[in-house]
């Protein structure tokens, strides 16, 4: 029996995109008796045309698809908005991954997946899109966070470089936030690996190296790198014109 689009007051709205029936079913189910509002597309173009109409919360995107393959609509996606996407693929060859990590993705699932799990990772990246975390830091007490040329707007989730906004996915947003919360500070993967994802053991340090490049390609038209790596051992925030700063 196919699910029904439910409605659910206050629910996040999940638009969710396979050409696979079962999965429409199985992962629909899990996410409506989680508390989700879904909307569901079967094919490449309807899921544009809902994502337009319907502005969803998430976007859970399998990767092969008639009309229009789930890698294309991502780079649509990421041009138009910054709304959270998790790919699914039955494909677990690791570049296929960090190709759709590369694209902009929060995230990337292997089918077949438990529900259990599915619901958790969305639930985790919907956490860092809202960025309702309190600080863990004093230097993140304030809402604007601001180091050098890099300035953070954690209430209104925005980034600026100078004055020029960049604009970041949810879960870029929040490892820059993490590395601004100690200037000079070294984080290895692992600890940015348990901040910002909640210590969940299924993301690989590839996907923060992943994560990390995106940002910088983000900031590369501004001549700028707010970021130092420091090979073996992990990563800080660089100087961000600390020392010509006003």
């Amino acid at each position: 029996m196919p699910i029904k689009e439910l409605v659910v007051a206050d629910g996040k709205l999940i638009l969710l995109v396979d050409d696979d029936p079962n999965i429409l079913q199985v992962a629909g189910f899990a996410l409506q008796k989680s508390g989700f509002q879904i909307m569901t597309a079967q094919d490449g173009n309807e899921a544009l045309a809902r994502f337009r109409a319907d502005k969803p919360d998430l976007v859970l995107l399998d990767v092969m698809m008639p009309e229009r393959d789930g890698t294309d609509l991502c780079r649509i996606i990421r041009k138009e908005s910054e709304t959270p996407v998790i790919f699914l693929s039955s494909m677990s060859d690791e570049i296929d991954k960090v190709v759709g990590l590369e694209l902009g993705a929060d995230d990337y699932i292997t089918k077949p997946f438990s529900p259990r799990e599915l619901v958790a990772r969305i639930k985790t990246v919907l956490r860092r899109s809202a960025a309702q975390s309190k600080p863990e830091t004093p230097i993140m007490s304030d809402v604007l966070c601001q180091y050098g040329y890099l300035k953070l707007d954690s209430e209104r989730f925005q980034v600026f470089w100078e004055s020029r906004e960049i604009a970041l996915t949810a879960t870029e947003f929040c490892l820059l936030r993490i590395l601004l919360s100690v200037p000079g500070k070294v984080f290895n993967r692992s600890e940015l690996v348990e901040r910002a994802y909640g210590g969940e053991t299924f993301v690989s340090d590839r996907t923060v190296d992943s994560h990390i490049r995106h940002i910088r390609d983000k900031f590369r038209p501004f001549d700028a790198d707010p970021i130092e790596t420091l090979h073996g051992i992990g990563y800080k925030l660089s100087d961000c014109g600390q020392g010509t700063a006003r």
